[in-house]
């Protein structure tokens, strides 16, 4: 049995999305990070950095969540073709996935932070400012790539697309504008619209009878 750990408003949602692609038997222990959830000696066992996500398949523990999602779509996903078909492909899946922490998430997250989470007399409008600059040359970046695509790799959705689309989800609750970015917006909505995400997204709720 695969068991996932963490909340849905965390990096675990990205896991949950790729579980949800796959169509996966598993069971989601939503561990909160803001609380003490992670600080349990139980916890730490499993993950010592008292971070999520975790997951736990079978003898394997994994912690990082492009890593779970990586590792996700490589073991469970190519009859669903979410791995990439080619050594070649899968090359630009994980250039794809790598790029987005890196060039995306720290300042995407620094915008929604100062603009939606905190608390107002916490928000830095310079942060937001500063931030919703670093990010211009990565969105042009992904826009120029997808001109000519729907999607990243192999013309359809993948790997690449979600662990990308579950970062940039973020640009709408930080309402950053992407109507400078065509390309980018029709290829996020196009994979937020996917019923697998909208399950994700409320796998923290408790399900009703039946």
């Amino acid at each position: 049995m695969i068991t996932l750990y963490g909340i849905a408003t965390s990096r675990a949602f990205r896991c949950l999305w790729m579980l949800e692609e796959i169509g996966l038997e598993y069971a989601h222990q939503p561990l909160d990070f803001r609380g003490d959830d992670l600080r349990s000696e139980q916890y730490r066992a499993i993950n010592p950095n008292a971070r999520v996500p975790t997951l736990q398949d079978g003898t394997l523990t994994l912690w990082e969540s492009m890593a779970i999602n990586l590792y996700l779509a490589s073991r469970y996903g190519a009859e669903q073709g979410l791995w990439p078909d080619s050594p070649q492909s899968q090359g630009l899946a994980y250039q794809w996935s790598f790029w987005v922490m890196t060039e995306v998430e720290q300042p995407l997250l620094t915008v929604l932070m100062h603009k939606r989470v905190k608390p107002e007399a916490e928000r830095d409008p310079q942060k937001v400012s500063r931030n919703e600059g670093i990010l211009r040359k990565p969105f042009e970046t992904l826009d120029q790539a997808l001109a000519d695509r729907d999607y990243l790799v192999d013309g359809r959705f993948t790997v690449a697309d979600l662990n990308m689309a579950a970062v940039f989800s973020w640009c709408k609750p930080a309402r950053v504008s992407l109507k400078e970015y065509p390309n980018l917006s029709a290829w996020l909505d196009r994979c937020l619209a996917r019923p697998a995400r909208k399950r994700a997204q409320v796998a923290d709720q408790p399900k009703g009878p039946g």
